[in-house]
């Protein structure tokens, strides 16, 4: 399969629904992608949404509703089936149309926000799915390209001056104000960008996932252009 992906060693292709839920992460590997390369116009769909304050979830009765050329119609098609794939699949997907998410600038350490290279955490067996139809893609990062940034010395520190209990106390404080997930960029570390219309299937934290959790961020949106992606 000729792609962008199919040497990296964090990666593993697929190019079907099925194999992207059925395939194991293993070793290395906690990143799935079903690659494709989409007809149709997603920035039509873009352009007849209507955007509230920086972020929408856009339902599926609202995308039906939309009146869209032949192109914009094959875009609607792909959301709606790949909407109804991760449902069948037992998947919460939502479909989003944002400007922005909402920025973490408490303490000009350490940031929680999703532009941060981070982990998601799942009290069940569960994974990350995630398709970016139009504006700038997320990224992923090999885990040892990162390092947790509650390990940095100067980061642990500050952290510390904020926690006045006992180390177990502050172990759990990190945890329930998730300053744990969040990764800083090793030097010489190359992410790598998810690209438009590739369906990925990331692990998370939990106890009985067999391969470290994937390290990933949202990107810096692209002034003025929204992003439309389907996430759950």
């Amino acid at each position: 399969m000729n792609n962008g992906f199919a040497d990296n060693k964090q990666v593993k292709v697929v190019s079907t629904f099925t194999e992207l839920v059925e395939t194991d992460f293993y070793e290395n590997v906690n990143a799935i992608c079903w690659f494709r390369n989409l007809a149709g116009d997603f920035g039509e769909i873009v352009s007849k949404l209507e955007l509230k304050e920086n972020l929408t979830e856009v339902s599926m009765e609202a995308l039906n509703a939309l009146e869209l050329s032949k192109e914009g119609s094959i875009a609607r098609a792909i959301i709606l089936s790949d909407y109804q794939l991760l449902a069948g699949f037992g998947a919460s997907p939502s479909l989003n149309l944002l400007k922005s998410y909402e920025r973490d600038d408490e303490f000009d350490f350490i940031s929680t926000d999703v532009y941060s290279f981070h982990v998601d955490r799942s009290p069940i067996g569960t994974d990350t799915f995630l398709c970016t139809y139009h504006g700038a893609p997320s990224e992923i990062l090999a885990n040892d390209e990162a390092e947790q940034k509650i390990m940095i010395p100067e980061i642990r520190q500050k952290l510390k001056a904020l926690h006045s209990g006992t180390d177990a106390e502050f172990e759990n404080f990190l945890k329930e104000y998730y300053f744990d997930l969040h990764y800083e960029v090793k030097a010489g570390a190359m992410p790598i960008n998810l690209g438009l219309g590739h369906l990925w299937r990331l692990a998370v934290d939990h106890p009985e996932k067999k391969v470290l959790p994937c390290v990933h961020r949202a990107p810096t949106e692209d002034d003025g252009l929204l992003r439309l992606l389907l996430i759950c």
